[in-house]
């Protein structure tokens, strides 16, 4: 029996809790538990599964103070931000279970007379979700209660970095009356997500991580033959900013997007691609703000950057922008690993802005996931545009301007899933779908009414009332006339 402990990352010689790898054994055992109660549940009435999701969202209401804490805790994050990870959560149960009571499917004219057409939806049976530590509360909620409402069983894979916090978010489901068996958790490193994702009776994956990792699920998912996939990969988002753009906003909205969570959201913003115009006062104004961040314990109020997941982590960052540093790019500010009173052994890395970098640059190109930032200048908007889109990934992007015309034109041509005007790179909503295009994902969306998408399949139905042999896809268009 292999035991591994989840730290505080602020505080690793904090022990959050000790968790046991799951086997081959347990996770078999898992699957037969989601299988039994699965039957039973997708025979339950969708507008009463939607009401079982809803009493979840009203247990992690009255624990959400408790939760946030743990997040904090356990993922780093400062206590705003955690208490948005489970807020998250609560919304996306009260928004499922508002789709409990909305179109399951579409109607559709036939081509034939005496005959009708429709599609509905079914669940895939079992559903195995692999989820990161950067929004333990959260992003297991966009996938299961999605996955719950189509009338799924679970098995969820938190990341070893989070366990406690996904036992957190499965013991609030099962308090509030989800059946027994229905949710199953494992817990572990690669190897066992990779045989939850080729177990046979998994019928689907969602998957959020690098990409990297989720190639790996994808060998993984299809070695036993076709599965619905859904994979959501990262990103190196960038803000364009415009010389009439409100610098203001623009720094208030850098700083939340490039440092908010320490950088590590995949939608964080990593790149902004200024007009040569502006570029100078923007940076050195953003760099005076970004000097002044208050880096240290998250548990602290006064706290604006609490630590990176683990020491590995920062001694990657620490690597990237020492490479940015070789390659002739500028240390405005920032670039260090930092030790902040009373969190000794923390994992924190001071916010970062880089200049002189272009789009050929490896820390333009590569995502950070930590809090580094990267300027760039452009002399047009449309380099702007062709300076975004010049990169592998496809999640996020933003335009600062006041000129309308101007955005309406880059919502249409920058490649990516996202697309803020006058907002940072962050901030999406639970009802609005979520993901990217390019290396960021493979087409699907989470969270908005999409997100029942990667959780269910289409059946189409037709009826035919006619009382007579109908021969459709056949020359009858004379005998209809």
């Amino acid at each position: 029996m292999t035991i591994f402990d989840s730290l505080n990352p602020a505080r690793p010689a904090e022990i959050i809790g000790s968790f046991r790898t799951s086997t081959h054994i347990d996770i078999d055992e898992a699957v037969e538990r989601a299988t039994d109660a699965q039957k039973a549940w997708s025979a339950v009435p969708i507008p009463a599964r939607a009401e079982m999701i809803a009493a979840i969202g009203d247990v992690l209401a009255s624990r959400k103070a408790e939760l946030a804490r743990l997040v904090t805790v356990e993922a780093g994050k400062i206590l705003t931000e955690a208490g948005g990870d489970v807020q998250e959560a609560i919304d996306m149960a009260r928004f499922i279970a508002g789709q409990g009571r909305a179109a399951w499917g579409t109607t559709h004219p036939c081509e034939l007379p005496s005959k009708f057409g429709f599609t509905t939806r079914h669940p895939v049976g079992i559903v195995g979700m692999i989820t990161p530590w950067n929004f333990p509360v959260a992003i297991p909620s966009w996938k299961a209660f999605p996955a719950l409402l189509a009338g799924n069983g679970i098995i969820i894979k938190p990341s070893e970095m989070a366990p406690a916090c996904c036992d957190a978010f499965v013991s609030a489901c099962v308090d509030a009356g989800i059946p027994d068996g229905l949710i199953n958790v494992v817990h572990g490193f690669g190897e066992v997500g990779a045989y939850l994702a080729a177990h046979p009776k998994v019928r689907a994956i969602s998957f959020t991580g690098s990409v990297a990792t989720g190639r790996k699920v994808a060998i993984a998912a299809m070695e036993v033959g076709p599965k619905l996939l859904s994979l959501e990969l990262g990103g190196k988002n960038a803000a364009i900013v415009m010389p009439d753009a409100d610098l203001d906003l623009v720094i208030e909205g850098a700083l939340f997007g490039g440092f908010g969570t320490a950088g590590q959201r995949c939608t964080s913003t990593s790149r902004i691609v200024a007009h040569r115009s502006i570029a100078t006062e923007l940076t050195a104004r953003l760099a005076e703000c970004t000097a002044a961040l208050n880096i240290g314990d998250p548990l602290d109020a006064r706290t604006n950057i609490g630590p990176v997941i683990n020491a590995e982590s920062a001694a990657r960052i620490l690597a990237m922008v020492e490479r940015a540093a070789e390659e002739g790019n500028g240390i405005v500010v920032g670039g260090k690993i930092a030790h902040p009173e009373g969190c000794e052994g923390g994992s924190f890395f001071e916010p970062t802005i880089i200049t002189g970098a272009d789009r050929n640059s490896y820390i333009t190109r590569n995502e950070v996931f930590g809090p580094v930032v990267a300027v760039l200048e452009v002399s047009s908007f449309d380099e702007a545009i062709d300076t975004v889109n010049d990169c592998d990934y496809g999640l996020s992007s933003a335009i600062y301007t006041k000129d309308v015309n101007l955005a309406m034109e880059a919502l249409h041509r920058l490649d990516t899933g996202i697309v803020y005007v006058n907002a940072p790179t962050i901030g999406a909503e639970i009802h609005l779908p979520f993901g990217g295009n390019k290396h960021t994902g493979n087409g699907y969306r989470e969270a908005g009414s999409r997100g029942l998408e990667q959780f269910s399949e289409t059946k189409s139905v037709y009826i035919d009332y006619s009382g007579r042999l109908q021969k459709a896809q056949i020359d009858n268009r004379e005998a209809l006339s």
